[in-house]
């Protein structure tokens, strides 16, 4: 019985004496684009807006298909031009397992 309270005691102080660390802010400059590429990013924008104000009801099920197909490549090629670089879910939680079985 004594062991079950000196747990409890050790973890509540442990609960109670956390404290929240920060890292530095740093701001990193953020790189402009180029002309070519705001060009791109321009027609990438342009074709977004068509396509959002097209009146998709009269289009077959295959024309659907590929408009969807085409906006997730813009939207890929938009990623790409700002320069980041995006991890998936699943990604992130293989990169995890990867680094406990590792350490």
């Amino acid at each position: 019985m004594k062991k079950f309270i000196y747990s409890l005691v050790l973890v509540f102080t442990l609960a109670v004496s956390t404290t929240n660390v920060s890292a530095a802010d740093k701001k990193e400059p953020k790189t402009e684009m180029t002309a070519e590429q705001k060009v791109q990013f321009d027609k990438i924008v342009n074709r977004v807006e068509e396509i959002r104000n097209m009146d998709k009801s009269n289009l077959t099920r295959e024309e659907k298909k590929a408009l969807r197909k085409e906006l997730r490549e813009m939207k890929d090629k938009a990623r790409a031009l700002s320069g980041g670089v995006y991890l998936s879910v699943g990604a992130i939680i293989i990169i995890i397992l990867l680094l406990i079985l590792i350490l």
